[in-house]
């Protein structure tokens, strides 16, 4: 009848309405997406880049509390409570006028891999701690770029993210690059620096790199293992527990070497002043902390491959700036050793715009396939 074929050709238009209407729900919810990377990208670039100059600064004018230096990376956590707390009142409002069951808070299974994950960034925070009490921060950059290599290695077994000969080859070439380094390091030691101190800075450096690529994937093992939905307000409290975890860690290991007891007579020996002592303690756990927030909000918004690859790239960045701030020099090792973490990061780069551009076109296609029939 008419009627029938009426009604049957209503339920097709509102059937290619709602069509229509994916795509742009999927598009902005990829430019939400993409906007929250690019802002965790900013967070991570600028903490990142000033947050090792003050470090190395710290230890050139007469710092030498390696537990202090480690519990700044996240001592701004308490920062985070202001984020939380907004997001938890918006949250108890919708649930009270719209009655609906949303989770305000982490699982026990997240806070347990958020305890576990804030310990082991306690002692890379260490390691790293380490190697820029020691190593000049045109080196020290170099090497702890290395994690791009250990996380790849990790999510492997971690995450199953498969290799490519690009990913192959980025870490071979990011390793060479860190060999060089190692063969050719007498010519940038530190004046009145052992080079037993150097060769351990170098080793520890080293070893942070490769616990760092271990947490990087395992953050991104605890998001594909959460159970729940990951969602902005999720990744908050998750950063607030591994930073506060991180950060009693190490204040339970300053208190056995009695750091804070140390403070004010190390402030009155600082090369540049008691003032500006503090100051920089500040604004090093300020650029951390920013550093923090962009390294697990990207890792949570995308993947910690995408994180490492971000960090590689800051590379060359930190080496401008340690060369123009501080009291250091660029050396044909340097270059050779910069020129292959590039060249590891672009063939990484390359291998993962090319992988993502073949699942495009294979999603396309499988998607195709129903209207063709």
């Amino acid at each position: 009848s008419l009627k029938h074929i009426h009604k049957k050709n209503m339920d097709m238009e509102i059937e290619q309405e709602g069509n229509y209407n994916k795509p742009k729900k999927l598009k902005n919810f990829m430019s939400i997406k993409t906007l929250l990377i690019l802002i965790y990208c900013i967070f991570l670039s600028v903490g990142q880049i000033s947050g090792v100059l003050l470090v190395r600064i710290y230890y050139l004018h007469g710092g030498k509390r390696k537990w202090l230096q480690s519990s700044l990376l996240t001592a701004g956590f308490p920062i985070l409570i202001l984020p939380i707390s907004i997001s938890y009142m918006k949250k108890k409002k919708k649930i009270t006028i719209n009655n609906n069951n949303i989770r305000l808070f982490v699982t026990p299974k997240l806070a347990i891999f958020s305890a576990i994950l804030g310990i082991l960034l306690g002692i890379c925070s260490y390691l790293y701690t380490i190697g820029a009490s020691y190593l000049p921060v045109s080196i020290s950059s170099l090497l702890s770029s290395t994690s791009l290599a250990f996380t790849a290695i990790f999510a492997y077994f971690m995450v199953k993210h498969k290799f490519t000969h690009y990913s192959v080859n980025a870490v071979v070439l990011m390793m060479l690059g860190s060999i060089i380094l190692g063969l050719h390091m007498n010519g940038d030691r530190p004046i009145g620096e052992s080079n037993r101190q150097y060769t351990l800075g170098f080793v520890m450096t080293i070893i942070g790199a490769a616990l760092h690529g271990f947490i990087n994937a395992g953050v991104e093992y605890s998001h594909v293992k959460a159970g729940v939905v990951v969602t902005f307000d999720l990744v908050m409290q998750i950063q607030f527990l591994i930073s506060m975890f991180s950060s009693l860690f190490c204040i339970v290991a300053m208190i056995i070497n009695r750091d804070f007891q140390a403070i004010t007579r190390e402030a009155e020996e600082f090369g540049l002043g008691q003032r500006k002592y503090y100051m920089i303690l500040a604004l090093s756990a300020i650029s951390l902390q920013s550093m923090m927030i962009g390294c697990l909000g990207m890792i949570y918004c995308s993947s910690a491959l995408l994180f490492g690859i971000v960090n590689a790239l800051l590379v060359p960045i930190q080496q401008i700036f340690g060369v123009i701030f501080l009291p250091e020099s660029f050396n044909s090792d340097k270059w050779m050793a910069l020129a292959m973490c590039l060249w590891g990061f672009s063939s990484y780069f390359y291998g993962e715009y090319k992988d993502s551009m073949t699942n495009k076109v294979t999603k396309t296609k499988h998607a195709t396939l129903p209207d063709q029939v």
